[in-house]
């Protein structure tokens, strides 16, 4: 079953990142994992990936929480290349995301299946306790917030559940590392398996569920 017409339509009217192809690779991830438990978002921006996740959680059955403080990650403030002014808040002197996500879950009609937590990553992980069908770590992309976010949410995932990573790079040329070493280092841990690749998207099955 591929992804419903509307809703390809609406991600791809978003905001945001994920390139189409990507964008499918991960809708097929959350069909299959969805199955097993919830599915984790970190890193929410204007929507655009939690609509992919959004309609495969419609179809198994499943939810997608997803988590950020809509702030903007380091690499969209203003002054870098990825910032849109649009995302100002001039209130506050501040990006806020969270309008415009709203704004893209609504218009998908996927209001029932993606729940928006509003907080930094470390915060939230921290009163966690449901075990994952899959994880989705897109949030900032420097080591530093990238290792919080594994740290504190993969141990989520269940038995023969996923870890997603988005934005892999191996050649420093094409993007930052930060994203690359942490999926590194799961890997390296023996509690995952990389399944399937698609452009800079990486998933990873949890096969030893004591790690």
């Amino acid at each position: 079953m591929t992804m419903p017409s509307e809703l390809l339509h609406a991600a791809e009217l978003a905001k945001g990142f994920m390139p189409p192809d990507e964008g499918l690779a991960l809708f097929e991830a959350a069909r299959r994992y969805g199955e097993l438990g919830p599915i984790c978002e970190i890193g929410t921006y204007c929507g655009k990936s939690a609509v992919y996740l959004g309609a495969a959680a419609r179809e198994t059955g499943s939810v997608v929480v997803t988590v950020d403080h809509h702030r903007g990650s380091e690499e969209i403030q203003p002054g870098w290349a990825h910032h849109d002014p649009t995302l100002m808040d001039p209130r506050f002197g501040k990006m806020d995301s969270l309008p415009t996500f709203r704004a893209t879950i609504a218009a998908a009609g996927l209001e029932d299946e993606v729940i928006a937590v509003v907080g930094r990553s470390e915060r939230v992980a921290a009163l966690w306790n449901t075990p994952l069908g899959m994880l989705f770590i897109d949030g900032a992309h420097s080591e530093e917030p990238v290792t919080r976010d594994y740290e504190g949410w993969a141990p989520h995932v269940m038995a023969g559940g996923a870890l997603v990573f988005h934005d892999i790079y191996p050649d420093p040329a094409d993007g930052g590392q930060g994203p690359y070493r942490v999926y590194q280092r799961a890997v390296r841990s023996g509690a995952f398996r990389e399944t399937s690749v698609q452009g800079s998207l990486r998933v990873l099955e949890r096969v030893n569920p004591g790690i």
